[in-house]
């Protein structure tokens, strides 16, 4: 329950009777208030000219890391595309030793994964034949550690010394 103290609520006491004095005060307040507005418009007129410089400056800086970001998706792209040709490289390579293809054809391998890339080189291989007869590698053009020739067990026979040839002339 609420008790009355006879006192009545009249607000926030803030309320200003706007029967009094009406006549003169009015034209001042008009004046200043048209004075607090001038002042307020020409704060938010500089206020935005310079937002609109920072805003500028802000624009540059973005498109500034624009071109960067251009151009560090261009490197990447580019060392992308540098990598993938020199995996196709290599596992072109690796097909060619594993059929036993020369140099000259394994340059000449078309295909863009290891399956087209065997293919190719089996079409090879049937076509031309491969460096080592078919045994699967090529071989070594180095000499051996204890100075032999690189392939001298594949060679024939060495030709034969005299001794071999006089030897085996038949005797009438």
């Amino acid at each position: 329950m609420t008790t009355n103290t006879g006192a009545t609520d009249t607000g926030s006491g803030s309320e200003v009777d706007d029967d009094t004095d009406s006549g003169a005060s009015e034209q001042t307040d008009w004046k200043a208030e048209a004075e607090k507005w001038k002042a307020l418009a020409r704060k938010h007129e500089k206020r935005a000219a310079d937002n609109a410089k920072a805003a500028e400056k802000l624009q540059e800086l973005e498109d500034a890391d624009k071109s960067d970001m251009e151009r560090l998706s261009s490197k990447l792209s580019e060392a992308e595309k540098r990598a993938e040709a020199a995996e196709l490289r290599a596992l072109r390579l690796e097909v060619a030793a594993e059929k036993g293809l020369t140099p000259a054809q394994a340059k000449r391998l078309a295909g863009s994964n290891r399956e087209e890339l065997e293919a190719d080189a089996d079409e090879i291989v049937e076509v031309f034949g491969s460096a080592d007869g078919g045994k699967g590698a090529v071989p070594s053009r180095r000499p051996k550690a204890d100075g032999t020739p690189a392939g001298a067990e594949d060679r024939p026979d060495p030709e034969p010394s005299e001794e071999e040839i006089i030897a085996a002339v038949p005797r009438l």
